[in-house]
């Protein structure tokens, strides 16, 4: 039986995160590029405004534009209910709620970190902060240079994870931007005589873009709703207690 290749739409596809999408459906057999668009337009990359036109050529969406555009870009999604992933961070709250408004009427997937890997080290972390509760926690992050916001999402989402578990505030995150480093993250529970170090070290970009388009994969036949990894990897509620 012959297998359905999805059509994407890449949102940010001139940036460094839609490249590695490009380049990554160029060596699957399981996706094809409908379109790219990004603020940058340039050769097979349109302009914003030619999103919606796009869209009617795609079977899903694949972000990794702006927080801003993200949310522009799920509402006209939820239009013509067609599902959409992002991966793009430095989310407001605001601009949170505005994706669970889209995800009414059409799937959405969310995740600050496509490495499948990574998002288990999530509940791995919750897991840990509430058996480690007299421990000290602590989260570090490293980036390129260019990378805007600080701390990243992936570390927000670990401090998340523990503050959850822990049923209190966010333990401290720290960040470098430097060099090339493609994402470094470091979660620390110190306590008297021992500690514990859980780390997560990204060696190319080609993992969130697999990981994305696993995500895309999933996500396409999916009834409306607000998904994230957790959802795909079935951990949720795996690691309580």
């Amino acid at each position: 039986m012959k297998t359905h290749v999805l059509r994407v739409l890449v949102c940010g596809a001139a940036g460094r995160m839609g490249r590695a999408v490009r380049a990554e459906m160029e060596a699957s057999g399981a996706f094809t590029c409908a379109a790219g668009i990004d603020a940058r337009p340039g050769p097979g990359v349109e302009a914003p405004d030619a999103f919606e036109y796009l869209l009617a050529g795609a079977d899903v969406v694949v972000d990794f534009s702006s927080p801003e555009s993200a949310c522009r870009y799920a509402a006209a999604c939820a239009k013509v209910r067609k599902p959409f992933v992002t991966g793009a961070t430095g989310f407001s709250k605001k601009q949170l709620v505005a994706l669970k408004l889209a995800a009414r009427r059409t799937p959405v997937f969310f995740s600050p970190n496509m490495s499948p890997a990574v998002n288990l080290t999530f509940a791995l972390a919750g897991f840990a902060a509430r058996r480690l509760a007299g421990f000290d926690a602590h989260v570090s992050e490293a980036h390129h240079a260019a990378k805007r916001d600080a701390p990243s999402g992936t570390a927000l989402r670990y401090a998340e994870h523990i503050a959850a578990a822990r049923g209190g505030a966010l333990p401290p995150i720290t960040s470098v931007r430097a060099g090339d480093i493609v994402g470094d993250h470091t979660v620390l529970f110190a306590g008297p005589h021992e500690r514990v170090e859980l780390t997560h070290r990204a060696h190319s970009r080609a993992v969130f873009a697999a990981g994305a388009l696993k995500a895309a994969a999933w996500l396409y036949g999916r009834k409306p709703g607000y998904y994230d990894y957790a959802d795909l990897l079935g951990l949720k509620g795996l690691l309580c207690g």
